[in-house]
Order: structure tokens, then C-alpha cells, then sequence
């Protein structure tokens, strides 16, 4: 039997439509483009950063920080084996209790030419409180004739002193030298001949030996006087984002004053490379050295403000000289009054930095010395004591 096979012929047969043919993807050119030119602007800013402020407001009205913020960390450097060894010991006396005085003192380190106009004023303070401190004197030019007990005999082998030389940093670090001798000085206050204080000795005691930072003047000043100052020479143990400026008039800790005199690495770098003139610069060492270490070293174990007042609203190379014409109840009234820390930069900017005056996170006034006093105010300053050193 036959069976009918059905073969499809060309008439069954459907078409099938065929592919699709899309049009091109348009790219979104522009979008690459974008993306590409920001990517380089970044790799550019993290290999090659702006060197002035005035390239980093271009692209932000925050400046260099607001770039810095977002680009990723340079790589940490290898310290040197000296920067180790001095780290080490740092970090050792650091990591070390204070050494318990059953008396412990306050050391006054007085740093004059020759005479200290103001030794009936400090005589007047100290009085009652002998055994509560110690006197040093370093006298750079001539030794001096003393009135007062307290300062009898109490001057220190003393060298010459040259305004903005490292020989300014070698006579407070005799001072502190001869200071730690004896062990129960647990605070060294630093003061100039034309210093006064502004309260009495036990508000004063209690203020320093009651806590436990040091009170170093240190801030960051982008300006001439500031890192103007800075030497490259100084790498690779000080880079210029560690450099910093303050007054010299310190009130330090013990375990500072053992950390500032075992230093010899970075005092080396101010010796060699922070001096008047040199790589075309005005460096001041007494301004720069300490503020600098201690901001390397033990940055949270400042207070970064100074202790003594000095008026600079003068904007001259030396501060405000204090005359008779000057001392009223008022103005060391107004000087005890304050309690914030206000520092301007030296660039064209002249931005004010301020921050509270905390004495353990209370805060409190900032300065219990002022200078810059003439010797003509000695009197002034005899007959106004025991009002303006109320509490």
C-alpha cells in the first residue's frame, strides 16, 4: 500500500522575518570625556600639588585643605636611625609616673642681660613661700647686684646671648639643665627681666603644678614670619607641614624638660639651618625650636598657648614696651581677664586663629606673667600689687 508522503513545498513554506538591524549605540562621548579629564586632574594633584593657596582656590573656596581632604595619604616615610633612637627615648621618659616630690617646687628661670629691674616686685611675691620654689638667673652680659634674698648667688655659669641666634635656645636649655638638678623643681617657668606676675604665688602654684601639660606656645603660621622661615635643609626629620612658630616664654613640666635636654637630633636641625640670613631667610630659632619639637614629639602634651602676656598688637619686630604712663588697675585688670589664645599669620590673609584657654577642660584665664614692662613702672606696678593680685 502506498502511503502519501506530504513534503513541503515552497508555497507551505512561511517566511520568517530576520534580524533586527538596530541602529549604532550612541555613546555617551561626552560622559568618557568627563570622567577622563577628572581623573587626570586627580593623578596631577596627588603626584604634583598646588605649591601656592592661590592655585588651590581655583578649584575650591575651602583652599589646599579642602583638596588635601579627599586626596589619598602619601605614603609614610622611613624614619631615620636617629629619628628611632630619639623616638624610643621619648617615648620612654613619656610612658614613665612623674617623679613624687614630698615638696615639690616651681623653678623660676630668669634670662636677663644683667640687672632684673623687677626684683622688689618678685621679691614682694615670693615672700612667705620659701621652700615652694627655686630661683636661677642666667645673666648673659654682666653680672648683677642682687637686693632680694631669693636671687642672691643663685646665677647660673651664663654665655653670651645674641638676639635670634641659637645662643638664645643654649641659655634656656642651661636654665633647664641646672634646673632638673634638683628634683623636686617639677615645674620651669621661663621669664625675661621685664616680666611681672599677675597673681599671687599660690594661685600661680596651684595653677601649674595642678595639671599636667606644658604650656609651649605653638601655631601653624603659613606666612614670611611663619614657614616663610622654613629650610629644606631641615629633611628628612622636619618637613614643613611640622614646622611651627611661638613665643619663647614657656612653662614647662618635668618630664619636658628632661625630654627638650636629652634632644640633641632636632635642636641640630635649628642650630645648623634656622638663623638670620641664612638661604635668604630670618629665622628665629627661640621662636621655631620648641614650638616645632613639641609638636612632633608630644603634640596633645601642650597646651599651645604661653602662660606670659605679650602685646603684639604694635606689629613690629619687638612687643609693646609697658611705661608708666600705661599701668592702671584696668589694663592688667583687662590682661587677667583673658581667656582666649589669639594668634595672627603673617601672610596677607592675616587670619586670626582663637581657641579657649581650658586648665582641665575649664576655662579659665590665660596668663598669670605679662611683660614687656619699662624698669621706670617698678613702683607703679609696687603700689598696684596687692589689688591687682586679688582673686
Amino acid at each position: 500500500m502506498k502511503t502519501n508522503q506530504w513534503r513541503p513545498g515552497m508555497g507551505d513554506m512561511q517566511i520568517l522575518p530576520g534580524p533586527r538591524h538596530r541602529p549604532p549605540l550612541k555613546r555617551p562621548v561626552w560622559i568618557i570625556v568627563l570622567v577622563s579629564l577628572v581623573s587626570i586632574f586627580v593623578i596631577c594633584a596627588f603626584l604634583y600639588p598646588p605649591q601656592s593657596s592661590a592655585a588651590c582656590y581655583i578649584f575650591s573656596s575651602r583652599g589646599c585643605k579642602a583638596i588635601s581632604d579627599w586626596l589619598p595619604p602619601a605614603p609614610a616615610r622611613d624614619f631615620t636611625d636617629d629619628e628611632i633612637a630619639s623616638r624610643v627615648v621619648i617615648r620612654e621618659i613619656l610612658s614613665q609616673p612623674p617623679i613624687q616630690s614630698k615638696n615639690p617646687k616651681i623653678a623660676f628661670m630668669f634670662l636677663t642681660p644683667s640687672a632684673l629691674p623687677f626684683e622688689k616686685l618678685w621679691d614682694k611675691f615670693l615672700h612667705g613661700h620659701e621652700g615652694r620654689f627655686s630661683v636661677y638667673v642666667h645673666a648673659s652680659k654682666e653680672k648683677a647686684i642682687h637686693l632680694s634674698r631669693y636671687f642672691s648667688n643663685r646665677e647660673i655659669r651664663s654665655d653670651p646671648v645674641i638676639w635670634g641666634k641659637i645662643s638664645m635656645v643654649d641659655a634656656e636649655r642651661r636654665l633647664l639643665a641646672n634646673a632638673l638638678q634638683d628634683p623636686d623643681n617639677q615645674h620651669f617657668v621661663l621669664l625675661s627681666e621685664s616680666c611681672v606676675p599677675l597673681y599671687t604665688f599660690d594661685y600661680i602654684y596651684d595653677y601649674l603644678m595642678n595639671t599636667n601639660i606644658s604650656y609651649v606656645d605653638c601655631f601653624e603660621d603659613p606666612g614670611p614670619h611663619g614657614n616663610g622661615r622654613y629650610s629644606e635643609h631641615m629633611l628628612p626629620e622636619i618637613e614643613k607641614k611640622d614646622f611651627r612658630k611661638g613665643a619663647q616664654w614657656f612653662s614647662m613640666k618635668r618630664q619636658h624638660a628632661v625630654i627638650a635636654m636629652a634632644d640633641s637630633l632636632y635642636y641640630s636641625k635649628f642650630r645648623d639651618y634656622c638663623k638670620p640670613g641664612f638661604d635668604g631667610r630670618n629665622c628665629i630659632a627661640d621662636e621655631h625650636y620648641l614650638p616645632t619639637f613639641f609638636n612632633i614629639i608630644d603634640p596633645g602634651g601642650i597646651a599651645n598657648w604661653s602662660v606670659t602676656h605679650v602685646d603684639w598688637s604694635e606689629r613690629k619686630w619687638h612687643p609693646k614696651l609697658y611705661k608708666s604712663q600705661d599701668i592702671t588697675y584696668e589694663l592688667l585688670k583687662n590682661i587677667t581677664s583673658v581667656d582666649v589664645s589669639v594668634h595672627v599669620t603673617s601672610d596677607a590673609k592675616k587670619v586670626v586663629q582663637r581657641w579657649p584657654c581650658l586648665w582641665n577642660g575649664i576655662q579659665r584665664p590665660c596668663y598669670l606673667f605679662a611683660r614687656k614692662f619699662h624698669p621706670e613702672t617698678l613702683n607703679d606696678l609696687l603700689h598696684l600689687f596687692a589689688n591687682y593680685t586679688t582673686i
